[in-house]
C-alpha cells in the first residue's frame, strides 16, 4: 500500500501564507541549516556528504533483487525467512540492539477462490496472470490467484450489477433506476473518482450486496493510458490489483486488539466485536475476467461517466447475468514479525528518530514496496558503515522493517501500540517510506512544522536529471499544477501537507502524536499490487539505473541526520499555524456556518502563529550566537518535541475513537481529511458536535501557544512570557 495512492495532489496554498522565517531560509542553505547553530553546521555537511557517497545504485539493484525473487505476502514463509535475512544483514553492518518482534494476529489468507458466469452464458474467470514476454519472473508458480485480504467466507449465485466505482452516489443513482443490489454481486471499478478497495467493500456491505467484485478498467491503469507491460508501465490485461479491504480507516492493526499490542498472549475481542473485519465477500478482477460479464449485461445502459476503456457499451444490468461466487478464507490466528535495529545516539541516545519501510508485498512488491525495502538496506549500511568508523549521530535512529501493512498497517501499528508511552517520551519524528520509487517524480510529505525542513534539505541532493531536487520537485510540481489548475508553486506549498491515511505513518501521526514526513518517487505505474509489479517492470519502467533508489537512500539519511545531530529541533511552528488557518478556511468555504461561530478558533490559530514566529526569532537568535547551553536546548527540545502530542485528543474522533489528532484524519475512502472531528460534525450539520470540535481544537490552540512563548521566554532568558 502506498501512501501516494491515498493523497494523490497536494492541494496548492496560497503564496502569502509563507510565513517569514521559512522565507529566508533557503537563499544560505550551504551556510546554515535549519537547527543548527554556525558552529556545528560545517561538520554536519561533511557528514552528510560522507553518508551521501555510500550508497550505489549496483547495491540497490541488488538488494532489490533479493527482495524481488520470490513473493513474500504476510505471514508467509518467505516474508519470515526476509525478516531473518533483514536482522543478519544489519547486525553485519553495525547496526545495535537488533531484534525481531513478534505479532500474533488475525489471520487472512486464501484457501480458495473461484467466479463463474452461470448465465446467459458460462464463463469461469481464470482469476490468474498469463506471463508475458520477457518477463521470467511472471512465469513462478509460486504466483498466488486472485485474492482480497480480509474477505469473507461464503458462496452465493446471484444476479450481478454494474455499480461503477462503489460510491455511496453510485448505489443512489442506481436506485433512481430502480435497480436494488440487496443479495447481488456487484462489480465495480478501482478509481473513477478514487476510494479505497474497503471503503467500496464497506459500501456494498451497508447496501446488502452479497459480495463485490472490483475489477482494473483500462481507462484506469491500462492501455488506454499509453503502452502495457512489456512494451510500456501500463497494465496488460490480466493484471489484477489485489489488496485488503480491511475497515482500518476505523481501526487499524489488528482487529482483535483496537488499541493496544497483539503481542503473543494479549488479550483480544471476538471477531464478532471488531469494526475493522469485513461481513462481506471481495474478489479482484483482471479486465480480462470483467470483460466477459459487462459484455453480456441487460439493464439501462451506464451513464457516459460510467464508461470505461473496453470497446464495449456498460450496461448497469441487474437480472441477466448470473454468477457463482465462492471463497474460502483462512482466519486462524498467524504471527507477523518486525525487525528492530538502532544506531544509538552518542550524546542523546535516549532522543529517537524513527524511520520505517514494511516489507510484506502482495506478489514480488517491486515498486510497493520493495524499492522502499532496496532504499533502506543502502540507508543502513552507509549509517553502519559510518558509526563503525566512529561517526555517529547525535541522537539515537532507530529503524524498522514492518510486517503485515498490506493486510491493515498492521506491524507498525502493532509495534507503535507496544511503545506508544516511550515514543511519546522520546520520539522526535517518524520518516516513511513506501514505495521508493516508481518513476522520476519527487512527492514529499510532511506535517506542516516540518516542511520547510523537508523543502531546505532538498537543496543540498542532486537529481538525476543533473539539476539539484529541489530544482526537480519544483519543476515537476509546477507541471503538476499547471495541469490541475490548482494555483502556483512556492516554497511554502511544495511539500504536501494533506496527510491521509494507507501507510505506517498511520500509528505515529494518528495515535501517537509524532510529526511525519513521507517520502516518495513517482511517475507511470499500471501494475500496482499485481504479478507485474516486479524486478522487470523497475529495471525497465520505474527506476532503470536504479538512481532514484539511491537519491532516496541519500534523501531519507540526510533528513534522519538532520534531525538526529540538530542542535534545536527544526520544527517551523509559524508554518504550521498558517497550515492550520487554511485548514479551517477550507472546511467552512462556501459553507453555511450560520450555527457555528469560528472566530474563537481564528484568533487563537494567530496566537499561536505569532507565538511561533516569536519562537522562530528566539531560536534564530541563539543558533547565531553559538555555543547553545545544554540544559536549555533540552528544555527547548523537549518542549517543541511536545506540541504535536498536544494535537491529541484522548477521546479521540467522533465515532472513531482509535483516531486521535484533531488536525490530521482520513475519510473513509483513505483521502486526507484536515480538522477530522470538526470537518465531518459540519459536513453533517451536527452543529452541538462541531462546537464541541471547534472548542477543543481552540484550546489545544492556546495550549500549544501557551507552549511556545514559555520556550521562547526561556531562549530569552526571561521568566514569563515575552512582550
Amino acid at each position: 500500500m502506498r501512501l501516494f495512492h491515498v493523497v494523490f495532489l497536494s492541494t496548492v496554498c496560497l503564496a502569502s501564507l509563507m510565513p517569514p522565517a521559512f522565507a529566508q531560509t533557503q537563499t544560505s542553505s550551504h551556510t546554515s541549516i535549519l537547527g543548527f547553530a554556525g558552529s556545528s553546521v560545517a561538520h554536519e555537511i561533511e557528514v552528510e556528504n560522507k553518508f551521501k557517497a555510500i550508497p550505489s545504485p549496483d547495491e540497490e539493484r541488488r538488494q532489490h533483487r533479493i527482495f524481488t525473487a520470490e513473493p513474500h505476502v504476510a505471514g508467509s514463509a518467505r516474508n519470515n525467512e526476509l525478516a531473518r535475512y533483514i536482522a543478519d544483514q544489519w547486525r553485519n553492518e553495525g547496526l545495535e540492539d537488533v531484534v525481531i518482534r513478534r505479532y500474533d494476529v488475525y489471520g487472512s489468507n486464501p484457501i480458495s477462490t473461484s467466479l463463474e458466469m452461470v448465465a446467459p452464458v458460462r464463463y469461469r474467470a481464470t482469476l490468474r496472470e498469463m506471463p508475458i514476454p520477457g518477463d521470467l519472473d511472471s512465469k513462478n508458480k509460486s504466483i498466488s490467484s486472485a485474492w482480497s485480504g480480509m474477505s469473507a467466507s461464503g458462496e452465493v449465485t446471484s444476479p450481478l450489477v454494474y455499480a461503477h466505482s462503489g460510491n455511496p452516489e453510485d448505489y443512489e443513482y442506481l436506485r433512481k433506476q430502480g435497480i436494488d443490489v440487496k443479495g447481488k454481486v456487484v462489480l465495480v471499478r478501482y478509481s473513477n473518482p478514487y476510494s479505497y478497495r474497503g471503503f467500496k467493500a464497506l459500501t456494498a456491505q451497508r447496501e446488502g450486496a452479497a459480495a463485490i467484485l472490483i475489477y482494473s478498467d483500462p481507462a484506469e491503469d491500462g492501455y488506454k493510458k499509453g503502452k502495457v507491460d512489456p512494451n510500456g508501465p501500463w497494465g496488460p490485461e490480466y493484471h489484477i490489483q489485489r489488496g485488503a479491504i480491511t475497515y482500518d480507516f476505523m481501526v487499524p492493526g489488528d482487529p482483535l486488539t483496537p488499541g493496544w499490542a497483539s503481542v503473543p498472549g494479549a488479550k483480544r475481542i471476538s471477531p464478532n466485536e471488531a469494526v475493522s473485519i469485513p461481513k462481506i465477500m471481495a474478489l479482484p478482477l483482471s479486465w480480462h475476467d470483467a470483460k466477459p460479464l459487462l459484455a453480456n449485461m441487460d439493464g439501462p445502459l451506464a451513464p457516459a461517466d460510467w464508461q470505461g476503456g473496453l470497446p464495449i457499451k456498460y450496461h448497469l444490468g441487474g437480472n441477466r447475468v448470473r454468477v457463482h461466487v465462492k471463497i474460502e478464507m483462512d482466519d486462524s490466528t498467524q504471527p507477523y514479525y518486525v525487525v528492530e535495529g538502532r544506531i544509538r545516539g552518542a550524546q542523546l541516545p535516549d532522543e529517537w528518530i524513527v524511520l520505517g519501510n514494511h516489507r510484506d508485498a502482495w506478489v514480488f512488491g517491486g515498486v510497493d514496496p520493495s524499492s522502499g525495502t532496496a532504499s533502506m538496506m543502502e540507508l543502513t549500511r552507509a549509517l553502519g558503515k559510518l558509526a563503525k568508523e566512529g561517526v555517529r549521530p547525535r541522537r539515537t535512529i532507530v529503524v524498522c522493517s514492518w510486517d503485515g501493512e498490506e493486510v491493515g498497517l498492521t506491524g507498525s501499528t502493532e509495534w507503535g501500540e507496544q511503545f506508544a508511552n516511550e515514543l511519546r517520551e522520546r520520539a522526535v519524528a517518524y520518516i516513511n517510506v513506501d514505495e521508493a520509487t516508481s518513476g522520476s517524480d519527487f512527492h514529499g510529505q510532511a506535517v506542516a512544522s516540518l516542511a520547510p525542513m523537508l523543502v531546505e534539505t532538498t537543496h543540498s541532493l542532486q537529481d538525476p536529471s543533473g539539476r539539484s531536487l529541489y530544482e526537480a520537485w519544483k519543476a515537476s510540481a509546477a507541471r503538476e499544477s499547471s495541469e490541475t489548475r490548482s494555483g502556483s508553486v512556492t516554497d511554502s506549498n511544495l511539500a504536501d501537507t494533506r496527510i491521509g491515511s494507507g501507510s505506517d505513518h498511520t500509528v505515529f501521526l494518528n495515535f501517537i502524536g509524532m510529526p511525519v514526513l513521507g517520502l516518495g518517487f513517482e511517475g507511470p505505474y499500471g501494475v500496482y499490487h499485481s504479478a507485474y509489479d516486479d524486478f522487470f517492470w523497475v529495471n525497465h519502467f520505474g527506476d532503470p539505473g536504479y538512481r532514484y533508489h539511491t537519491l532516496m537512500s541519500q534523501l531519507w539519511g540526510v533528513l534522519a541526520l538532520r534531525l538526529a545531530n540538530a542542535d534545536l529541533f527544526p520544527f517551523d511552528f509559524a508554518s504550521y499555524a498558517a497550515n492550520i488557518r487554511q485548514f479551517v478556511n477550507e472546511m467552512s468555504r462556501g459553507k453555511d456556518m450560520s450555527q457555528l461561530d469560528l472566530k474563537p478558533v481564528l484568533d487563537a490559530v494567530d496566537g499561536f502563529e505569532a507565538a511561533g514566529t516569536r519562537l522562530n526569532e528566539s531560536m534564530s537568535r541563539t543558533l547565531k550566537a553559538g555555543v547553545l547551553n545544554p540544559e536549555l536546548a533540552e528544555t527547548v527540545n523537549h518542549g517543541t518535541m511536545q506540541v504535536e502530542r498536544n494535537w491529541l485528543n484522548p477521546d479521540g474522533i467522533p465515532g472513531r475513537p482509535w483516531f486521535k489528532h484533531i488536525l490530521y484524519g482520513a475519510r473513509f475512502t483513505y483521502a486526507h481529511l484536515e480538522l477530522p472531528g470538526l470537518t465531518e460534525a459540519v459536513e453533517k450539520q451536527d452543529w452541538p458536535t462541531a462546537k464541541q470540535q471547534a472548542e477543543i481544537l481552540r484550546q489545544a490552540l492556546d495550549n500549544n501557544t501557551k507552549l511556545l512563548n514559555e520556550l521562547s521566554a526561556a531562549l530569552k532568558g526571561e521568566k514569563g512570557e515575552p512582550q
